[in-house]
């Protein structure tokens, strides 16, 4: 049982014990003392609620009536979540509540994730189980991924469902598929995931462990030079940070992105964004070229474009920017667009494919920087000016980086800066 110290008004344990101790001004639980494994899926958004609404109203009995939750509820609630995160969230006072640090970094990304979910009558066991089935395709894989019944996951996307007053999920032959009503509602959750995530990471780098991570959508152009760059630095700096990278091109990258399960895109800004939701922030401009192998046939004289017209291509996918300048190159001088035999996004497999044929290609000299410097490709001809394409920053409107993903962002800056 837990009484008040009646000098400090702090709970103390039955046998007189402080719960709480003071580490690097923080006041953090005993218990918890050593490096936590708290994951989302612990949270109570119960509990998240009545933290919320104390903040936001200063005491518990505001709390209380404003969630329609028992004082003692809020009370308990509240002790459990500050006991599961191992830090005080509140001061006590006599005239109400204010805010910890720990509490001023949890609380805004609580508030955002609430929004996300949008209903107080969504439990995380609902949530973990419809982004469970949305991720897997269905009830079988979910279980095996989540250790869960079937009948159990079943019970709880349909109960989401009741709450939701939506459907979520129909059925498609033996498996299931989301509703465009469902397809919203999982974003929402995996952002609203997000968010609770990075108020972990913000609470463990205050009691001094860096568990935080930032996932980065890589392009092509990225992978070549500025990322491996960025991240080696941001390394050294962070060495106790957790870097996802992923690849693929923007088509690929860009849901995932807007889902939250990337943080930032890097490449080749899009002249259009598929949303407002989106948006881009420029690092470098980069200047292609074109490319082919040593001792290239279109060497032997200073050939122009309409000569260049006559040798096969291996670009990139139509609907690429790169591809789509240089198909503007020869529009722009008159001359019908080479035929492309071979598309390829893939960097490695397009200088192989150069140094053993006639191909030409266009690239940027930072993706080939190696073959340049030994002679085995070769700059064939420059692009007009005009077709310099800005590599940047792809971020959701609302993404709101912790500390430690905002010093990745600022070295991976910097990095640029010295291309």
């Amino acid at each position: 049982m837990k009484t008040k110290c009646k000098t400090t008004r702090k709970p103390v344990c039955a046998d007189g014990a402080f719960p709480w101790q003071e580490a690097g001004g923080v006041l953090v639980y005993k218990k918890m003392l050593t490096l936590r494994f708290m994951k989302v899926s612990d949270f109570n958004l119960r509990h998240l609620r009545a933290a919320h609404a104390i903040g936001d109203l200063g005491s518990i009995c505001a709390a209380a009536k404003a969630i329609h939750i028992s004082q003692p509820a809020v009370t308990q609630g509240l002790s459990k979540l500050e006991a599961s995160l191992g830090v005080r969230l509140f001061e006590r006072h006599c005239t109400g509540m204010t805010p910890t640090p720990a509490a001023r970094l949890l609380l805004p990304r609580v508030d955002a994730a609430l929004r996300h979910i949008a209903s107080s009558q969504v439990t995380m066991t609902q949530l973990q189980a419809f982004v469970g089935v949305a991720a897997a395709g269905g009830y079988a894989g979910a279980s095996v991924v989540s250790g869960l019944a079937q009948p159990s996951l079943h019970r709880a996307v349909r109960d989401l469902s009741v709450v939701l007053k939506r459907p979520l999920l129909e059925r498609r032959g033996k498996g299931v598929s989301l509703t465009t009503q469902g397809k919203r509602t999982v974003r929402r959750f995996r952002l609203a995931c997000g968010e609770l995530e990075a108020a972990l990471s913000e609470v463990d780098a205050l009691l001094g462990h860096e568990t935080g991570k930032i996932n980065i959508g890589a392009m092509p152009l990225a992978r070549a030079r500025i990322l491996p760059a960025a991240i080696t630095a941001f390394h050294a700096h962070v060495p106790g940070a957790n870097i996802r990278i992923i690849e693929g091109s923007f088509s690929e990258m860009i849901e995932p992105l807007r889902d939250g399960e990337i943080d930032v895109m890097i490449g080749a800004m899009r002249p259009t964004l598929p949303g407002p939701d989106v948006k881009q922030s420029s690092l470098f401009a980069d200047q292609p070229i074109i490319l082919g192998r040593k001792d290239h046939p279109a060497l032997a004289a200073n050939v122009d474009m309409k000569a260049l017209a006559q040798f096969s291509w291996i670009m990139p996918p139509i609907g690429t920017p790169l591809r789509d300048q240089w198909a503007q190159v020869f529009s722009d001088a008159g001359i019908s667009v080479p035929h492309v035999p071979i598309n390829c996004g893939s960097v490695m497999t397009i200088r192989q494919i150069l140094m053993e044929t006639d191909f030409l290609t266009v690239l940027s000299p930072v993706q080939v920087a190696a073959e340049l410097d030994i002679g085995s490709l070769v700059k064939i001809a420059d692009l007009p000016q005009a077709n310099r394409r800005e590599i940047g920053m792809t971020t959701r409107v609302d993404w709101r980086p912790t500390a430690m993903q905002t010093a990745f962002l600022t070295i991976l800056q910097n990095t640029s800066k010295r291309l």
